[in-house]
């Protein structure tokens, strides 16, 4: 059922069907800044005026895929940047500045219980435990929420975020820390972003997300971002702790990870925008057909 938290009217009557579009007391469905309804406008104009081309159904979905693509090409863009970045920061001694110190600080803190218990804590962000988490956590949001809506947002930030990863680390080609730094077992894909932190980010927070706009209390929302954060932040650090990543692929899989997470949630908040538009003109045209010449507007 939709969910219109405590004190608050909703803006259509209660339906079984209807989207989730508060999240706490923010309406996820108006857009009250300017570059909002820059971005918003033409958007829900073009889409809803599209019905008489396709299923009204479909409409709000074809409008978080579409801004789904868009979103991972500028991501693209920004992982070309990153690696211009990268280039820059390499020339200039960076790396030895930033990322060797900090490898060198988290060798001295690693100790045989530790090593092993950080490892059991790193394979969870691996590419046969994660999709796995990413799945259950989707499968049972969509029956919390009584709705497909998580599995395709999930689907879309995951496939997003990988591609990503397999870009980055396809176009910079960066070499990891020498096996003779690390913690077996040892790494062998390129190390530039790092896909455990850059999915584990995005995964992570979009549970979050999916999760906070079920809960009336702000207390629980709090909680429960702090752990999706808590959670990823140390998925990040387990990597350089065990010599498979320089610090700065943890900040790129974070910074992109976190481009990305706007643009899927960008895309879900442009789809409940439809949605909304296209209840307000069922509204207008029943009442039109019910009180002819009444001037509804």
């Amino acid at each position: 059922m939709g969910h219109v938290p405590r004190g608050r009217e909703p803006h259509t009557p209660p339906d079984d069907n209807d989207e989730t579009e508060y999240l706490g007391a923010r309406d996820l469905a108006s857009w009250p800044s300017r570059w909002g309804r820059k971005l918003a406008d033409p958007v829900v104009g073009a889409a809803v005026g599209f019905h008489r081309h396709m299923d009204k159904r479909s409409i709000p979905y074809a409008v978080l895929l579409t801004t789904a693509i868009v979103g991972v090409l500028v991501a693209g863009v920004l992982t070309a940047v990153s690696a211009e970045i990268y280039d820059n920061v390499t020339d200039r001694g960076g790396v030895a500045g930033l990322d060797r110190p900090v490898l060198n600080q988290m060798i001295a803190w690693r100790s045989g219980g530790l090593n092993q218990a950080v490892t059991d804590f790193t394979d969870l962000g691996s590419t046969t435990v994660m999709p796995f988490i990413a799945t259950a956590s989707a499968l049972l949001l969509a029956w919390w929420w009584r709705r497909w809506t998580p599995l395709l947002l999930m689907a879309i930030a995951a496939g997003g975020s990988v591609l990503l990863t397999v870009v980055g680390k396809q176009t910079i080609d960066r070499a990891r820390p020498a096996r003779s730094l690390a913690v077996p077992p040892f790494e062998t894909s390129p190390s530039f972003p790092s896909g455990h932190t850059l999915n584990t980010w995005v995964i992570a927070l979009l549970v979050a997300y999916l999760v906070c706009l079920r809960l009336d209390a702000w207390w629980g929302r709090v909680a429960v971002v702090v752990g999706a954060v808590v959670f990823a932040l140390a998925m990040g650090l387990s990597r350089v702790y065990l010599g498979h990543h320089w610090l700065t692929d943890v900040l790129v899989g974070f910074t992109l990870g976190s481009a990305w997470l706007i643009v899927v949630i960008t895309g879900h908040r442009l789809a409940l925008s439809v949605l909304r538009r296209q209840k307000k003109l069922a509204r207008q045209a029943k009442d039109q057909n019910q009180h002819p010449g009444s001037g509804v507007s």
